[in-house]
């Protein structure tokens, strides 16, 4: 669980006497047991063990508070892993992944805890690879008996099972090493593919094979008996990967691509593997190679949220109370605004690629068909349907769309392709969408541009960032400070570690002066993306010592939009 960025690293003491080693340890828990739980402060600071050094960081106050923190470091001649299993950031990434999960395996009967993450791979403060060496991050309830110290138990878990699972985890000698390197290849594998949608005019690729259905809604995991992915003809590319050589599979290009289908056939289930193809995964899970660009952003309607200062012009003309929409605020938006809201603050954040699902989409902001047009007339009817607003979106502004429709085929007269799901499988309809688009409907066309952004200065002020509490309540909340955002709708972010990396984020925006007043919100994004590259999970927070996820700019971005304390300081800087 998240705690406050708190205390930091220099301000933890180094105790005082005794060895500083494993058998001190072990001495000194021994010699705890039955003390008073407070007596456990004097384990912070190092101790040497023969293949690793362990750093108490953190040392909770008493049995019911959240766990004590530590962290493992093991050297590189200690650790052995060959430099061709870290020798970029990708793979490092991917590395740290697999011993992660090597080491939860060994740790799941222990108090000993490690963040390892589910089917996506991401970049962890739990595990980092510098330089060969390996630094493990990870909590330990430590055990007591009431408010006493049961000091046995604690040797236990620090001094027979935590070195236990180093040896068998951590060290390239005792490790899975075949599992390992199939691991690391498969996420530079996945990392390429991603890379190489744009130079190709892509937006998204599914590979040949490819498992999309999960087993459930809590289960993660591929199905079993799913329908392998196979794709259509027509759309079938062959990319070059760096370890698993020619692939074939589906390329999505860019454009308006509907996909199509009856209820059930799996128009949704292909729509949720894209918007999750922004991650690497484990192997085996069956999306190893579905990806998308990592500057695609899921959008949907969310009810009561807060919107401030966000241009909705393009999807709102006018409103009853005469408020300007260029400069549209509200503490409880609609669907539609709230919609309208999120594409326009994903397009100034940065996004060239954008999923829409009608399940989850606001109906009046999607469509106006020809006898609604006649009934009410346009000067009567403030709201622009995206239907007429997606192409413009495309042409001028450089964003593609990939939409699940299966209600209104006002889309297929704006479409560039049309997949069809039946049963699972996908098939391109586009020829015969073409025939049935040359048939007059009636309904014309309500806009054919969509104007620049207006991009918004963020206020620093809003910000709380005097030692804020940051909290995840798992996916759906972050509590920072006082405030709590609401992240039910930001549905790209699968882990609380990015709920917990998204509030630190935020904090440094400020005291770093990312977040200056004076920069627009696309710059601060840029100079995030720019510290994340140099610095990895550093640059979220280098003193914080529990775990967290590094989240991309756009759920940082859609983090900022739902904090309710948000001020806007100009357009524009203007």
């Amino acid at each position: 669980m998240a705690q406050r960025p708190g205390p930091r690293r220099g301000d933890r003491p180094r105790p005082a006497g005794g060895r500083r080693d494993e058998r001190g340890l072990r001495d000194e828990l021994r010699s705890m047991h039955g003390s008073s739980y407070g007596r456990y402060k004097s384990l912070r600071g190092s101790w040497s063990f023969d293949s690793f050094e362990l750093e108490v960081q953190r040392v909770q106050p008493d049995p019911f508070a959240p766990a004590s923190r530590c962290q493992v470091r093991v050297e590189p001649r200690v650790a052995g892993f060959p430099e061709q299993l870290w020798r970029n950031p990708v793979r490092a990434r991917g590395l740290a992944g697999f011993l992660l999960r090597a080491v939860h395996r060994q740790l799941r009967d222990s108090r000993l805890r490690v963040d390892a993450g589910g089917q996506e791979v991401l970049d962890r403060s739990a595990c980092q690879i510098a330089g060969g060496a390996v630094v493990l991050r990870l909590g330990i309830d430590l055990p007591g008996r009431g408010r006493t110290i049961d000091g046995h138990a604690a040797a236990r878990a620090l001094c027979d099972d935590l070195p236990e699972a180093v040896e068998a985890a951590l060290r390239y000698a005792t490790a899975d090493q075949r599992r390992a390197q199939e691991f690391v290849d498969s996420v530079e594998d996945t990392d390429a593919l991603r890379r190489a949608l744009d130079p190709r005019g892509l937006v998204a690729f599914v590979a040949d094979g490819a498992i999309l259905p999960r087993r459930s809604g809590v289960d993660d995991r591929p199905l079993a008996t799913a329908v392998p992915f196979d794709s259509p003809e027509s759309l079938r590319v062959e990319i070059e990967l760096p370890n698993r050589g020619t692939i074939t599979g589906m390329g999505v290009p860019e454009g308006i691509t509907l996909i199509a289908g009856g209820g059930f056939h799996g128009k949704s289930t292909l729509l949720r593997a894209l918007e999750d193809g922004i991650y690497d995964h484990v192997p085996g899970d069956g999306r190893e190679l579905v990806v998308c660009r990592d500057d695609t952003v899921k959008i949907r309607a969310e009810d009561g949220r807060r919107v401030h200062r966000v241009d909705v012009s393009p999807f709102v003309s006018h409103l009853p109370t005469g408020a300007d929409t260029r400069d549209f605020s509200t503490d409880n938006a609609s669907g539609s605004t709230s919609q309208a809201a999120a594409i326009a603050e994903a397009v100034e954040a940065g996004a060239r690629a954008l999923l829409v699902d009608e399940d989850t989409a606001a109906t009046n902001l999607m469509i106006r068909d020809a006898r609604m047009q006649a009934l009410v007339a346009k000067e009567a009817e403030p709201l622009t349907p995206f239907v007429d607003l997606v192409r413009p979106l495309h042409r001028q502004r450089g964003v593609s769309t990939v939409l699940v429709m299966g209600g209104s085929g006002d889309y297929i007269d704006v479409a560039d392709r049309v997949l069809m799901m039946d049963a699972y499988h996908a098939r391109d309809v586009t020829g015969r969408a073409r025939e049935l688009a040359a048939r007059p409907t009636g309904r014309h066309a309500e806009a054919d541009e969509f104007p620049p952004v207006r991009h918004r200065v963020p206020d620093p002020r809003s910000l709380e960032t005097d030692r804020p509490r940051v909290r995840a309540r798992g996916v759906d909340a972050l509590t920072l400070g006082e405030s709590t955002v609401d992240l039910r709708a930001v549905e790209q972010i699968v882990d609380a570690a990015q709920v917990t990396g998204i509030g630190l984020a935020l904090v440094t925006c400020v005291r770093e002066g990312l977040i200056d007043g004076t920069r627009s919100l696309a710059e601060v994004l840029d100079a995030y993306a720019a510290r994340v590259d140099r610095r990895g999970p550093a640059a979220v927070d280098d003193h914080y010592v529990g775990d967290f996820a590094v989240p991309r700019r756009f759920e940082l971005a859609a983090a900022l939009n739902r904090l309710r304390t948000l001020r806007i300081a100009a357009h524009n800087g203007v």
